[in-house]
Order: structure tokens, then sequence, then C-alpha cells
């Protein structure tokens, strides 16, 4: 049973930093395309960012480019999502998603990925 794990969410003032995690269990990581998306209250989930099973790609939403880095540890089994110049507009819970091979291309929608974990709440005070 493949099992993702956030943490390192929190609240933050506009204009800091945080750096969530995500720990992958029971799964091959490493041949997993990973993601991370986005929900605040009263809206869709919406795609933060990804990267390939290799960490030699990644994409980003427009509104976070410059701002934020995924990253991705296959010995550790943990895919980073590292957050800079926050926002109010950035409060949301962050989920991390796993897509197994095949993988070909970075999906930038809910469907594109098989597993999901709980979230962690991120809070951006003005």
């Amino acid at each position: 049973q493949v099992r993702l794990e956030e943490s390192g969410g929190g609240l933050v003032q506009s204009g800091g930093s945080l750096r969530l995690s995500c720990e992958v269990s029971g799964g091959a990581f490493s041949s997993y395309g990973m993601a991370w998306f986005r929900q605040a209250p009263g809206k869709e989930r919406e795609f933060v960012g990804a990267i390939s099973w290799s960490g030699g790609s990644t994409y980003y939403v427009d509104s976070v480019k410059g701002r934020f880095t995924i990253s991705r540890e296959n010995a550790k089994n943990t895919v980073y999502l590292e957050m800079n110049s926050l926002r109010p507009e950035d409060t949301a819970v962050y989920y991390c998603a796993a897509d197994p091979p095949p993988n070909i291309v970075l999906s930038t929608t809910t469907r594109g990925y098989d597993y999901w974990g709980q979230g962690t709440q991120v809070t951006v005070s003005s």
C-alpha cells in the first residue's frame, strides 16, 4: 500500500518561507512522477508544480514560478516544495501526489495522479 505523508506546513508572515516535505512509503518512489497541489477554502484543488521521476524535469504554475522550487531525494523517498516570498493568496492545504509509471509527461491535473497524501495547512498572514 502506497502512503504519502506531508509535513512542514504552518503559519508564516507574508514574504516568509516554508519548506514542505512529502515522504512516500510502500511503493517504488524513484519511479514516480511527483506533484504538489493546493486547495484553498471554497476553491478547487489546483496544480502547483511537478517533478519527473529522475528529477530532471520540473514544471510550475505561473503564479509560483520564481518563488517555489520542487526537488526530490530518491534515497529518502521524499519530495520537497521550497516556498519563498510567500503571499496571503498562497494560503491553502497543500497536497503531494504520485504518478506511477508510465509517466512520460508531467501531468497538471488531479486525474494524472494515483496516490495522494492527507495534506498540510499553509497559512500566510498579511
